[in-house]
């Protein structure tokens, strides 16, 4: 049975069964005190009885009608019912059609359900609230896979060219093209590690263990120092033992995209890159942030989406494949933190990132 019928027979046999109690009710405290037999007699002597009533008199007078009030409870019970059903259950058809809808790929339908909040309201906000991100995870999932084919196609045209450069020119000096054909391989290879990063750090496919950020932040500092020195970069470190659980793997991946992205998105000459841990009561923090160009608000937004690189492509050496961001944004969530970016006035950007702090019980 459907959920309305089974409601519609709900609601009419407990009217059925009120209606029971309420005959009993009146039998219980009304006709068991009546005499079977009359008390006083008219002076007439009439055979039909006295000025009392007598109980089986009552009784036969009252229940055809107790049945007939059944007969009419239970038709009104099952047709109420069966109305007040339809109307309490008209939101879940709603929800089912926009279900339905769903099924078949289209995530922009909202149910809107007007009213109070109740709790078919609050479920037609949530499946709203969980349409709304569906859709905005499948467009960032196309965008993702539209500018990853674009950004390998580019690696293998460039490759196919100079083959047919090669092939076409067998006296061509052979060196510069195996220089630059190694140069685009390297470059494929890099962005397909980072996808398989990405993907990985999204499927949180990892194993957890104590690690400490200050010292993931230092060993990136140090790794990166050359880098800072040949364009001219200052890099000033600082801050507290920040002990977390996590991949150390991961976490270093996401220090070192923020220390180089920091330094190669910077000044020319005399730029400066700050780096500081801390820890606050329940989480532990990163921040890392540079000297620069002022950056417009709108464009801060958009640079943890794969593929982005600021105001303008950078092609020089550790200029990246535009997926920095997105895997520090990415390896953030699989932490269960939160990430955040914001200019800085003075030109550059601050970025921060908080996760979760390891509790004074597992430090023991």
């Amino acid at each position: 049975m459907s959920v309305r019928v089974k409601l519609t027979l709900s609601y009419a046999g407990f009217l059925m069964i009120a209606g029971v109690l309420l005959l009993a009710a009146v039998w219980m405290f009304l006709l068991r005190y009546v005499p079977d037999r009359a008390m006083l007699i008219n002076p007439d002597d009439k055979p039909t009885g006295g000025v009392f009533p007598i109980r089986s008199a009552l009784l036969n007078v009252f229940a055809p009608r107790a049945t007939a009030v059944l007969a009419f409870l239970l038709v009104f019970g099952l047709v109420g019912g069966w109305i007040l059903a339809g109307r309490m259950l008209a939101p879940l058809t709603r929800v089912t059609d926009a279900t339905r809808l769903a099924t078949h790929g289209s995530l922009s339908h909202r149910i809107r359900l007007p009213g109070r909040r109740d709790e078919f309201r609050e479920l037609a906000d949530a499946f709203d609230t969980m349409l709304a991100r569906l859709e905005a995870h499948v467009a960032e999932q196309r965008r993702f896979a539209a500018n990853a084919s674009h950004e390998l196609r580019t690696p293998l045209a460039i490759s196919q060219a100079l083959l047919d450069v090669a092939r076409s020119d067998p006296n061509r000096d052979t060196g510069e093209i195996i220089d630059r054909l190694h140069a685009v391989n390297t470059r494929a290879i890099d962005l397909t590690e980072a996808l398989l990063l990405l993907s990985r750090a999204d499927q949180r496919s990892f194993t957890r263990e104590p690690v400490d950020l200050s010292l993931l932040a230092e060993e990136a500092t140090e790794t990166l120092l050359p880098l800072a020195e040949k364009r001219g970069v200052t890099i000033e470190t600082s801050g507290d033992i920040t002990p977390m659980i996590g991949s150390q793997a991961l976490l270093l991946q996401l220090t070192m995209n923020l220390v180089q992205n920091a330094i190669v998105h910077n000044l020319p000459e005399q730029g400066t890159v700050w780096v500081n841990t801390g820890v606050r009561p329940k989480t532990v923090v990163l921040t890392v942030e540079n000297t620069g160009e002022k950056v417009i608000p709108q464009l801060v937004s958009t640079l943890t989406e794969p593929f982005q690189r600021g105001a303008e492509r950078i092609h020089a050496d550790h200029a990246g494949v535009g997926l920095g961001l997105a895997i520090v944004k990415t390896i953030t969530q699989a932490h269960d933190g939160t990430l955040t970016l914001a200019p800085r006035s003075a030109g550059g950007i601050r970025i921060t990132v908080e996760l979760p702090a390891t509790s004074p019980r597992a430090d023991s």
